[in-house]
């Protein structure tokens, strides 16, 4: 399932306290979902790596009561302490861990304590892993303890990707590369060391924004999504010397139109990018009638983007007019 219905899913499951399983290919942002329900929620979220655990460290540690004369297994410290009532205990790379490890959660998963510890009420519990397929070191994992989850399994989406990107201020000729490659968002091969996925392109942004040295540039992107695909999107970025003056286009002054696939495609996502909930509505109609010189696709972009962002255009004087040329095109 794409990554909006399994989030959808996951808020469902975690309200009635059902243990969920999240499986898929590293860097599509498993774990970053889960930590968003939590954060939307305004509850705590706790993300413990079962990987770097003994089979002990769940259990906790055990000491003597000389008082009752008997021995009493302290808990971790990092399991939720009752302080915040309600949250997602978070266990990432579960079938990583070693199958010491995955049995000494059954307990916790299942009956939501583990020796002399209870999950409080309020908590639910995630894991998540990649599978078997994606060639990471991973433990199959018990039937036992599979049999305790709902599992459900996400995918990279392209179009989920690019309404996250977008919100996120994500490098536009990222965005744009993205919309005009879609299979590049995800290119999974176990045999390099760097290869694309929603993560790693995130570290292309960062490097494009730290504003590296010119001879740095090709390394820097190659060791994040592999040399191949840093060819493809800096070669593309090259024509974002072609884009008309964007203050220019908001202010509805400039009428130069780039004839570059490319150059449109950065443009048209630099564009929506310019507009946020404060934006007035002479900007809004000016940047509407400059798409009506653009090709159809082009100017449908803007529009389907500003939809999905809920901008409203139809106050607009130029929206009949857009609506005549282009209302077919839409989707």
């Amino acid at each position: 399932m794409n990554p909006q219905s399994a989030k959808r899913s996951l808020k469902h499951l975690c309200e009635r306290k059902v243990p969920v399983f999240l499986w898929g290919p590293p860097g599509i942002g498993k774990s970053s979902i889960v930590a968003q329900i939590a954060d939307e929620a305004g509850i705590g979220f706790i993300d413990l790596r079962l990987s770097l655990l003994d089979p002990t460290d769940l259990r906790g540690i055990p000491f003597f009561d000389s008082k009752n004369d008997s021995a009493i297994w302290a808990p971790p410290a990092f399991l939720p302490d009752g302080s915040q009532e309600k949250g997602i205990l978070f266990l990432d790379e579960l079938n990583t861990a070693a199958p010491m490890v995955q049995a000494s959660a059954y307990q916790l998963i299942l009956d939501r304590k583990i020796g002399e510890y209870r999950l409080p009420e309020g908590w639910a519990i995630v894991a998540a892993g990649n599978r078997e397929s994606d060639r990471g070191v991973v433990f199959r994992m018990a039937a036992p303890l599979a049999n305790r989850f709902v599992h459900l399994e996400m995918e990279a989406n392209v179009e989920d990707w690019r309404n996250w990107a977008i919100g996120a201020g994500i490098e536009p000729s990222i965005i744009a590369y993205i919309s005009h490659r879609p299979d590049a968002l995800f290119v999974f091969n176990a045999e390099s060391r760097s290869f694309a996925t929603p993560r790693t392109w995130q570290y292309v942004h960062d490097i494009i924004a730290s504003d590296p040295e010119e001879d740095l540039v090709m390394a820097m992107v190659s060791g994040a999504i592999g040399e191949e695909l840093a060819a493809s999107y800096l070669g593309f970025r090259l024509v974002a010397s072609q884009l008309p003056d964007l203050d220019a286009i908001m202010e509805g002054t400039c009428v130069d139109v780039p004839s570059d696939p490319s150059a449109l495609h950065i443009l048209t996502t630099a564009l929506t990018m310019r507009v946020n909930d404060y934006t007035g509505s002479k900007k809004l109609g000016n940047l509407i009638t400059y798409s009506l010189k653009l090709p159809g696709e082009f100017a449908v972009m803007i529009v389907q983007d500003l939809r999905a962002r809920k901008i409203e255009l139809d106050h607009l004087e130029c929206w009949p007019l857009w609506m005549r040329q282009f209302n077919t095109l839409l989707r």
